[in-house]
Order: C-alpha cells, then structure tokens, then sequence
C-alpha cells in the first residue's frame, strides 16, 4: 500500500498547490505571501477523497485490463481531477508543457483558476472529462448513457453527497433497471459521503450505514461500504469485488432478472489530510473545508504559516526532485498509457467511436402533396414510420436509440415499435407490450434523466432522438444551457472529433394541448434554445409532415449541434411536395406561390404548422371575401442562434437581408403568426434593418384553459379571423380597398369570433365551418388550390 500512500501525497499537494501557489512550487524556499495567487479560486474540501478513488481504479485497470472511464459529479473538485491526469501523463498529450517536470508542476499550478489558464471546474479542455459537474445532478444519468452498446465499458460515476441529493440524481438510481448488463456497459457508482455540503451536512451523511445499504439493496444494487481506517486496503478489496461480480453477471449463461450490479458507499473526511483547526473552529472533516480553508493567506501571517505547514505534511521533496522527477511508485500504480482513464477513446469522439447513420430518404414515406392543402398528414406518424426505418438500417451497428418520458405512444410514434422494443430488465408481466430486456428505446417519467442519457449517449458518438411533449421539456433547460456551454467550449480544442447532435422532437404543442389546459401550454424551450451565444442551436418549423421528413433526416445526419423539431401529431394539411419542401429547408424562408400573388399590400408570416394552417386560411377566406386583395404567404421554417444573437436560418447562419426584403418586401404591412411567444420573434425580425411598425406579429400569449382547438387560437388572437380581420385593417389603411367595404368584412368577422364562442361554451366543440374549410368534395383546399393550378400545370 506505500505505492498508493505516496500516489496520494503526490495528487493531494499538487490539488493544494493548484490552488494556492504562483511560484515556489516546489517549497525550495519558506513561503511568502508573493508566492500566494492574488485570487484564491477553488475547491480542497472533496479532492483528497477523489485523489483516492483515482488511483485506486487506475490500479484496477492495470490488474485487469479493464477498459474505463471515470465521470466527476462535483465538478468543483477539478484540481485533483487534473491532479491525477498530470500525474498519469494523459495532461501532457494534450498539453505539451504538462511534462514530470518542475516545469511542468508551475504550468498546471499557476494556470489552475488563472485567467486564460485552467477553469476551477472540469470542462470539455479536459482529457477524458463528458461532464463539467458545475451544475450538479447529472453525473450518474451521463454515465448510463455512456454505456449504452459499449459493452466491455465500466465508467466509474463519483457521486458527490451533496450532488446525490437534487432530483435528478434520486431518480437516475433508477436507470439500472433499463440496462442490460449482457450487451451493454456497466455505470460503477461510487456514492462519496465527505459529511457536508458548502455550510450544512448531507442528508446521505448523516445516515447510518445500515440506512444506506438497505436503500441501495432496495433500488436494486449491491451495495459495498468503504469507511473507517485502512482505506486503501478496503478501497482496493471493494474494487476488485466489483469488477469480478459486474463480470460474473455479464458472463452468466443464466437469464438473470432484476440484475444487482454493485454500487461503493465510501466515507471519507470533507477536506482530508487538509487544515485541521482554524480559530477555534474544526476545518477537516466539517463544511468548512469544503472550499479555500485559508481565505488570507496571502495576507496574513498566521494562515501563510498554516498553508507552508500543510504543504510541507504531504513530504513532496520524497516523491518528486528536479533531476529525477516523480518516484517510482508512479508506474507501480499506473495502467499502460493507451489504458488510463484521461485517453479513453469514448470521451474525444471522432472515427474511433462515430459512425454515422444510415438514414432512408425523406421521399420513401413522403405522401401526395402535388395539390396543396390536402388532409391526412399526420407528422408524428410519419416520424414513426421514418425512425422505425431507421432502427432497421443500423441493427447491427447498434448505435441509434429513442428517448421518451412515458409518451411515445400518445405522440403516435409507436410505429417504431415495429423495429424496436422498450428496454426493461426488471420483472416483466404477461400483459406489457413493447418490452424487452435489451429494447433500444429508452423510457423514465423524468426529462432529466432522458436527457442525461441522451448526453451521454451523444459525446460518446452515438445517436439518439429525444421526443417529448413540449411543454415539458422546459423541464431540462438548464441542463441544455449547461451542454450548450460544454459545446461552445469544445470548439477550442481540435482534438474533439465528431459526434452527434442532441435531437429532440417538440410535439403534443401547446396550440393542441386544449385538452390538458393551460399547464401543457408553454413553448418555452424554443426560447431557452435559440437565446444561447453560439453557432449550435437550431429550431425547425416544418410546416407539415413532408417538411418533417425532410427536417428530420437532416437532424439525424448533422454534428455538434443541437436541434429542435416543433411539429404535431394531430391530422393536418399536406402543403408541399419533398421537393419543395428540401427548398423550404434550404432557404429557411420561402414565399409560397401557390398562396401568394405578385406585388402584395399584405404579407402574411407562418412559422409552425398549426400557425401556418391559420394564415393559410385567413388568405383563403380573404380571397372569399375581396378577391382583389393582393397578398402573400410567407413560410419560416427555421430559427437559429448564433454568435452575437439569433436569427432566421440554421446553424449560426442567417437569412441575408437581401432574401429577407426579397420575401418580406421594403415597405408592406407584415403579419407573422408564430407557433412561440411573440417577443421571441420580434427580437430576430428587428435585428434586421426593418421599419418596426410594419410588423404586427402574433403568436402565443399565455392565453389558455380547458378549451376547444380553435378557441386556443382566438384567446391568443392567432385565428384565421383575427389574421383576416388584421388582413383587412392593413388594405383599407393603404388605401387597396374601400374603407366602408373594408368595415363590413371586419364586423362580420368579429361576430364570427364571438359566434365560435358561445358555440363552444355551449357545444364543447367548435364550429362545423372551422374544421371542414380546407377541403371540398375531392378534399383540397378549393381557394389555395386555385392560386396553386398555374404553378402545378406549369
């Protein structure tokens, strides 16, 4: 155990000195308040814990061969983690001046928390790092999905007490009983209880060992303690009886149900081998230690004393000196270099571990739209029957999952179950369908754990799709907004390959959530998705379900982003064929000739499908009613963000303001119906050199109940009689239409709204002339298909 003893040393003054020092690195000299940084930034109180934990797997791996990788939960405890890379050489490859050096010990230590230096947490510049854990919570779910399909992986998950107690770590316990051990990686967890949080006590610290085993034997592991004294030799024992029992499982010929995998329970003192005391009050082992210990050192004499004291306990002159560098006892500890945790191929993506998928094209499930406004289109079910092909051409690749909180069959994409089952290792009953032991689609009634699983799935090279009722991915903003900060910062180092996007289907739209009322009405991650300041985020309109087919297949193909799909699953109008609507996608904004007529006095905006339907048809009535009226449709079928805001287009590209006035116009009255909130669209619009007041821009404004689908619309003042009337107001004040001609269409108009109304209070239901405008006897739409006969016959 010397070997391990002097390991730890090593790691435990290189993570006190990260923190502390900027020269005299080595303490060749008594310390002075000059070798003191100026701003002491870190976090000592988990990091002697992690520093044993580290070594002792890298022992494993050097006993076994075993293939891992290691996820930090506490982020903040970053300095042992770089500790423990420096010290296993897997730095060095990355950064070349982090040699064994007395060089390279002032590089990492000086740089540690420094300006354009190291972050005070892991990050995506870190070797062998998926998670930056500084927002904690999601360690264990990014673990799973790491394991997915990677059989011979054991990723080895340090769950912090503190971090164990937020939600999404109570629920991700539960994704052992969707892997199984047979054909897919092992997540080791290693719940950490130092005691404390940053000022009060864990709940998991203060409960007894009996407590903690009986509530890990009850969410199905195999619970092993490791406290007391003697931790290396306990440590090391619990190791190997992990890795031998996750092996036994893996290896058995027996069907085993319910699988116990084994989890660590280790105790160890928060700020270990640290302070002990400081003015009067108890350091280690208490909250107090959790970040700097000694705040003053750079200032006072007695804590710059109490800091050369502890540095000094560590005896750093035996490990290491200038001419011969680290000891022996380093390689006595270590694997093979291509084995160490910090060069597991599954952190760095690219070829060794990214395959791209073999997609079908948007054509083989496209469906008629060759005349325009035609029902039966249905965009979830032609997701179904794409994604279904999908699991299919890439069987045997193993490398494409679905993820869903509980809702793949209300959002009518149970066609995939045609190709795919749902995985569920725990008891089976004789009446569950669509369940299998190794199903690839993924479902827990938490949009936390999917999207840890989608992330851990994603960095590790995979590909996944992540469908959900809209209102509820809200849920897991932050943690997109926390991905998104890993993506923006990935992008600095080369050394990150390819990997897929994060994919998610926004569906179940509020706009068709009259059934649940107005707690499912929030399009809020539309929003939280495009108002990141980077090139990755995309948010895709498809209009109908040959666009989403379109859209879909082009998600599923690109990398390092992250993309939205709105679209619903309700029966809808078919507008454009595949082939418009690849042009729909290419330009992101497109005017619709079928529906618009030269030189408009009115432009008319859809960005959604239930807007577009809504515009669509108040043109169809306008035309009805004044067919002098000149005007046009305008599709948007995709927001992007970008660099320094967010705009029309996709992938941090925007709409030229050429294209923009080309559709839009200079000078014409503009009215968008969005499927979001309208401040989302006025803040991309007027980014462009536009004159504001031209703009009457429509769109959800937290209007909503119990209600009827049309309702949803007039309580918004998106209906296709509000967009008339709105239509109208803007002819008459340009003078294309008598005011009084004008004033009589408005009126009736208005009583319609009020009509639909009362109906509804009434009937439950909405007119019969809302729901049957589209079509006539051969079911297309008789007005837009008129506007469409030119253009098809040509």
């Amino acid at each position: 155990m010397l070997d391990f003893e002097r390991f730890r040393r090593a790691t435990n003054y290189l993570n006190a000195a990260q923190i502390f020092l900027q020269d005299n690195f080595l303490l060749e000299r008594p310390l002075t308040f000059e070798d003191v940084k100026p701003r002491l930034l870190g976090h000592w109180g988990s990091g002697p814990g992690v520093n044993l934990i580290y070594a002792h797997l890298n022992k494993l791996i050097q006993k076994t061969g075993q293939e891992m990788m290691f996820v930090l939960g506490p982020g903040h405890a970053f300095p042992a983690l770089q500790a423990n890379l420096f010290l296993e050489g897997s730095l060095e490859k990355f950064y070349p001046k982090a040699t064994h050096t007395a060089d390279g010990i002032a590089y990492i230590c000086k740089n540690f928390s420094w300006p354009y230096g190291f972050p005070s947490h892991s990050n995506p510049g870190t070797p062998g790092v998926i998670l930056e854990g500084g927002e904690l919570g999601y360690s264990l779910s990014t673990s799973y999905g790491a394991v997915l399909d990677n059989r011979n992986l054991i990723v080895a998950c340090l769950v912090g007490d503190g971090e164990a107690e937020t939600g999404p770590a109570a629920g991700a316990w539960h994704l052992n009983k969707l892997i199984d051990p047979k054909t897919n990686g092992t997540v080791l967890p290693i719940l950490h209880l130092n005691g404390y949080k940053i000022s009060a006590p864990t709940v998991f610290g203060r409960m007894s060992d009996d407590e903690l085993k009986s509530l890990f034997w009850g969410y199905g592991y195999e619970p092993r303690l490791v406290s007391g004294d003697n931790l290396d030799e306990q440590l090391e024992e619990a190791l190997d009886w992990a890795h031998k029992l996750i092996w036994s499982i893996k290896e058995s010929s027996d069907e085993i149900v319910s699988p116990r995998m084994p989890m660590i329970i280790m105790r160890s003192l928060k700020g270990w081998t640290g302070v002990k005391e400081l003015n009067g009050d108890k350091i280690e082992g208490n909250c107090l230690s959790h970040q700097l210990v000694l705040t003053n050192a750079k200032s006072d004499p007695k804590q710059l004393q109490m800091l050369e004291d502890w540095l000094k306990s560590y005896k750093f002159e035996e490990l290491f000196n200038r001419e011969k560098g680290f000891g022996d006892f380093v390689e006595k500890v270590l694997p093979p270099a291509d084995q160490r945790m910090g060069m597991n191929k599954h952190a760095r993506g690219g070829e060794a571990v990214y395959k791209p998928l073999i997609l079908p094209s948007a054509e083989q499930f496209a469906e008629d739209a060759s005349k325009p406004g035609t029902i039966g289109s249905s965009s979830m079910r032609r997701v179904g029957l794409y994604l279904k092909e999908v699991f299919e051409l890439n069987k045997d690749s193993r490398n494409f999952r679905f993820m869903s909180p509980d809702e793949t069959y209300s959002n009518k994409l149970d066609e995939i179950f045609k190709a795919a089952s749902r995985a569920w290792v725990w008891p089976h009953k004789d009446w569950d369908k669509d369940m299998t032991t190794d199903g690839r689609v993924m479902e827990m009634l938490s949009e936390h754990n999917m999207q840890g699983l989608v992330q851990g799935y994603a960095l590790t090279g995979r590909h996944s799709m992540f469908a959900s009722y809209e209102a509820f991915l809200t849920i897991v903003s932050s943690m997109v907004d926390q991905y998104g900060k890993f993506l923006k910062h990935m992008n600095e180092y080369d050394w990150h390959g390819d990997f897929p996007s994060l994919n998610y289907i926004l569906t179940s739209s509020g706009w068709r959530q009259d059934h649940n009322g107005f707690s499912h009405q929030n399009p809020g991650f539309i929003d939280d998705t495009l108002r990141r300041q980077g090139d990755y985020g995309n948010v895709y309109f498809p209009a109908d379900g040959n666009t989403t087919l379109v859209v879909l297949e082009k998600m599923l193909s690109s990398t390092r982003n992250i993309n939205v799909m709105v679209a619903g699953k309700t029966l809808e109008p078919r507008w454009l064929t595949t082939e418009l609507a690849k042009k729909q996608f290419d330009e992101c904004i497109m005017t619709w000739e079928f529906a618009s007529d030269p030189n408009p006095d009115v432009v008319l905006v859809g960005i959604g499908d239930y807007p577009t339907k809504e515009a669509l048809a108040a043109i169809s009535l306008a035309k009805k009613e004044y067919p002098e009226a000149r005007l046009r449709f305008v599709n948007v079928s995709s927001l992007t963000s970008g660099r320094h805001s967010h705009g029309i287009g996709r992938r941090g590209e925007y709409v030229a303001e050429k294209e923009f006035d080309r559709n839009f116009t200079t000078d014409k009255p503009v009215i968008i119906t969005f499927h979001g909130y309208p401040e989302t669209i006025k803040s991309i619009f007027f980014n462009y050199n536009v004159d504001t007041t031209r703009f009457d821009v429509r769109g959800y404004i937290e209007h909503g109940s119990t209600t009827t689908p049309f309702d949803m619309q007039v309580r918004n003042l998106t209906s296709r009689y509000h967009l008339l009337i709105a239509i109208f107001e803007k002819l008459a004040a340009g003078g294309h239409i008598p005011k009084e001609k004008a004033q009589d269409i408005i009126i009736k108009y208005q009583k319609k709204i009020t009509e639909n109304t009362e109906y509804a209070k009434i009937h439950g239901a909405d007119m019969t002339e809302i729901n049957s405008w589209t079509w006539n006897g051969e079911g297309i739409a008789p007005d837009i298909a008129k506007m469409a006969d030119s253009v098809i016959d040509a």
